[in-house]
């Protein structure tokens, strides 16, 4: 009998498998939506929201109609994630299903979810590799001014935060009980909290818990990170380290969550671009254009009728010849999105992903020392993005960008490498003091003829960076050159036509004429 049960639990394993591969997980679009409903939000964003001048509440903020859902579970599809942003539910449907769907009145359209994505790869952070680019960003100069995130509530959504109570970067976050809530999207139900910082199935279930680290981190002997007295919303969108990756609904729901509770700024070091099991269902390059991806418009929703500041790694593909550029939702216009400098000469370490030159905007926004991946560099900055929203809780999600790139080393000559570079803690004091500064009085421009030009750099260090770029905005080759007798030669390269010589506390761009 024995023998008979297991055979029996076999087949019945074995036909769930197949199951579950004949269903395809679909995004399911509906026609409308009940205007009398109420917005699905709390008090506090609707607070948020008038505070920063943008309307209360609009369509994307109604519930999806019950009717709806209830009439697509009597067509035996039984939604996984419902959109009140898109008036969108996901599923897992088979071909006979996905045709009874299809045929419902009030499905505008089915489109299959790009489900399986790849995750910018990571290695284990070490407390000691986060000294550096405290440093370079002037982490003291906030901590001088009083700034650490007190007040400022930041959303994270990652890929899972294993161990987190037990850190001891974060202990001081557990014992003030910071953290307000939490949601599992990859292992429902979502608030089952049991496991949420216990369950090991990848390296990667580690990867929230460094981001947390790098955005508010600190022990005894030093800070790890500059937000040390925010609270958080965390939120587990996707597997580990395996080669597939989880859903982009998840990643949606994870974001309108933490709307509807008046979060104003959150951080994702999550990118999507390759690692479908069929290569030919991968992302393609010229779909990072900020409208292609699901997540992409989502996090562009959240920037303008939101005010959500959505803060983005940039990628960690620039060395793959096949890819190099930033990953989604990194290339959408709202978000601020942060590359990775090396540690001495402050231009793009080899793995950080460049923007693309078909977009209108710069990409990445900003960048700053990471020895373990943007998925490090970006958290840096949100902590930086929170004290400036502690210094002055009335600027916008888009005012703090602007104040952001304002204070980065290299502004105004942004380029599609590092960005306006790496954002500095005394301009960011310097700007909240006066929003309206342009930010350029560190930058001077020269103008240049033939095809060398010899630049004087008195009081210069040894080495400087140089960005030769075939625009303003777009890199042909980076190098370090050395400064001879308070000088350095330039040599012009074919075809371009900007010069970016980076000396850390100052910028100054040459024009080719």
């Amino acid at each position: 009998m024995k023998k008979i049960g297991t055979t029996i639990a076999a087949l019945v394993m074995l036909s769930f498998s197949f199951s579950c591969l004949a269903q395809t997980k679909y995004w399911i679009f509906l026609k409308d939506k009940n205007g009398n409903d109420a917005p699905a939000v709390s008090p506090q964003t609707l607070q948020n929201r008038f505070q920063q001048g943008l309307t209360s509440f609009d369509e994307t903020d109604l519930p999806v109609k019950k009717e709806y859902l209830n009439q697509l579970q009597a067509v035996e599809c039984q939604p996984l994630t419902v959109s009140k942003w898109f008036n969108a539910v996901s599923a897992r449907l088979t071909p006979e299903q996905l045709k009874n769907v299809q045929s419902l009145s009030f499905v505008s359209n089915v489109q299959p979810i790009n489900g399986q994505f790849y995750i910018a790869k990571t290695q284990p952070n070490r407390r000691s590799a986060m000294a550096p680019v405290m440093t370079q960003v002037q982490a003291d100069e906030f901590k001088k001014a009083g700034l650490n995130g007190k007040g400022v509530t930041i959303g994270v959504i990652d890929a899972g935060f294993l161990e987190a109570p037990s850190n001891g970067l974060l202990k001081h976050i557990f014992d003030r009980k910071a953290i307000l809530d939490k949601r599992d999207y990859v292992n429902p139900p979502l608030t089952y909290s049991d496991k949420f910082y216990t369950t090991a199935e990848t390296f990667s279930d580690f990867h929230g818990t460094e981001v947390m680290g790098a955005i508010s981190g600190t022990s005894r002997t030093e800070s790890n990170g500059l937000a040390t007295e925010s609270q958080f919303y965390l939120a587990r969108t996707d597997h580990g380290t395996r080669e597939f990756r989880g859903e982009e609904d998840n990643w949606v729901a994870a974001m309108e969550w933490m709307d509807s509770l008046g979060v104003r700024l959150i951080n994702t070091s999550l990118g999507y671009a390759q690692g479908f099991t069929d290569p030919n269902d991968n992302y393609q390059i010229n779909q990072m254009d900020g409208k292609t991806s699901v997540i992409s418009r989502a996090a562009q929703l959240a920037a303008d009728k939101k005010g959500i500041l959505v803060i983005v790694s940039a990628g960690n593909e620039g060395d793959d010849p096949s890819w190099r550029i930033i990953s989604t939702p990194a290339d959408a216009q709202g978000v601020l999105a942060v590359g990775a400098t090396n540690q001495r000469y402050w231009n793009r370490i080899g793995y950080s992903s460049i923007g693309p030159e078909f977009l209108p905007y710069l990409k990445p926004n900003v960048s700053c020392f990471s020895l373990y991946g943007t998925s490090l560099s970006a958290p840096v900055i949100t902590g930086f993005a929170a004290c400036m929203m502690q210094a002055n809780p009335t600027l916008t999600n888009k005012q703090l960008i602007s104040l952001i790139e304002k204070s980065a080393h290299l502004y105004p000559y942004g380029n599609n490498f590092i960005g306006y570079g790496v954002p500095l803690a005394s301009r960011a004091l310097a700007l909240l003091q006066n929003p309206a500064e342009s930010g350029t009085m560190y930058a001077h421009e020269v103008k240049a003829t033939g095809t060398t030009y010899t630049l004087k750099l008195p009081g210069a260090g040894e080495m400087v960076s140089l960005f030769h770029k075939k625009n303003s905005m777009h890199v042909l080759t980076q190098e370090v050159v050395r400064v001879r007798d308070g000088q350095v030669i330039l040599q012009r390269q074919e075809g371009e036509t900007h010069t970016t010589v980076d000396l850390k506390n100052e910028v100054i761009e040459v024009i080719w004429e």
